[in-house]
């Protein structure tokens, strides 16, 4: 489990998923994760994709095992968060790799590609909104004190996974252990990152976004509306959307299967790799 000490900005931690045959010089695969979690959260994934791709799960400064030692008022911005993708790319030699972000991940990965093209080989969008709408607001960003940040998180994952994030008849154990995973995180980091998720909106880049795309999305989604997905392709050249069969927003946990499996096909087919055991 690599760690990136830098001498400016905080220590990154990050997992690498790799089963993929040595001789083959397999191209890296970046899976961002969402507001507030880390790269535990894409665990189901990882048996579909790290046999042909060498899969690199970042934890988003502060959370996870990244350190947090940096100012949480100015120094948590999507441009900062771009720089952190770009310094573990660095740091694993890759000239470019494929990019997945999974809800405000991949509003990173908006940035991410917009800014630095030549590094994007792939462009992966899974439930990603333009702007976070009402519904979707972090409400226990604005909270000072402890107290009111821990009873605020708890009200808001019970809240936001019944009204947007699980269909109703969602396996428990994995309502319990999104919640319990949520939990392990800084809630000073959460809140920063929720401060930031609140008022985020990428539409500036959608324009300079040249690379091909792929958007993992439910079929209307309480955060990724009709009229935002309708700006993706307007805005998007070469955009593929594909439609979940639920209105809930955590596809990527919901159809693991599914959403890994669009993913291994658009990146691979990009590559001209097969992506099946001959």
């Amino acid at each position: 489990m690599p760690n990136l000490k830098r001498s400016t900005g905080p220590d990154l931690h990050y997992v690498i998923d790799d089963f993929t045959d040595p001789w083959k010089n397999a191209p890296y695969l970046i899976l961002q994760h969402g507001n507030g979690r880390s790269g535990e959260f894409w665990y189901s994934w990882i048996p579909y994709l790290s046999r042909f791709y060498k899969v690199v799960r970042p934890d988003v400064r502060g959370l996870g095992q990244s350190a947090a030692d940096f100012d949480l008022a100015s120094e948590f911005t999507l441009e900062h968060c771009v720089a952190d993708v770009l310094a573990i790319l660095d740091e694993l030699g890759a000239a470019s790799a494929h990019f997945c972000g999974e809800s405000m991940g991949g509003m990173i990965g908006m940035a991410f590609a917009a800014t630095h093209a030549a590094r994007v080989r792939t462009l992966t969008l899974v439930s990603t909104p333009i702007s976070i709408n009402e519904k979707g607001k972090v409400t226990f960003a604005d909270k000072q004190s402890k107290e009111e940040r821990e009873r605020g998180v708890d009200e808001w994952l019970a809240a936001s996974n019944r009204g947007m994030r699980f269909p109703p008849d969602t396996d428990p154990g994995l309502v319990e252990w999104y919640n319990a995973e949520f939990k392990k995180g800084r809630r000073e980091v959460q809140a920063a990152m929720g401060g930031l998720a609140n008022r985020a909106n990428v539409a500036a880049y959608l324009a300079n976004i040249k690379l091909p795309v792929l958007g993992l999305y439910p079929t209307n989604g309480p955060l990724t509306t009709p009229d935002q997905e309708a700006m993706l392709i307007s805005n998007i050249k070469d955009l593929r959307l594909v439609h979940m069969p639920t209105s809930y927003h955590k596809v990527q946990m919901v159809f693991p299967a599914g959403c890994a499996t669009q993913l291994l096909h658009f990146i691979s087919a990009h590559d001209g790799r097969p992506c099946r055991e001959s």
